[in-house]
């Protein structure tokens, strides 16, 4: 399973936290990804994943 947003291609970080006796947890922070039907330049619809800071962009266009 793919983590990657199909519109602008955002995936996952690595971080770390800092525990109280100074060790390195590193863990992956993955972009919040949701399932969209949304309709290509020729006209097809396609089902994608795609970040939730692209849908509130609007930097595609939804099926009906």
């Amino acid at each position: 399973m793919s983590v990657v947003c199909d519109i602008c291609g955002k995936t996952a970080k690595k971080a770390s936290k800092l525990s109280f006796s100074h060790k390195h947890n590193v863990y992956r922070q993955m972009p919040n990804l949701q399932p969209v039907k949304i309709v290509l330049a020729n006209g097809t619809v396609k089902r994608a994943k795609v970040c939730t800071s692209c849908i509130r962009k609007g930097n595609f266009t939804k099926a009906v």
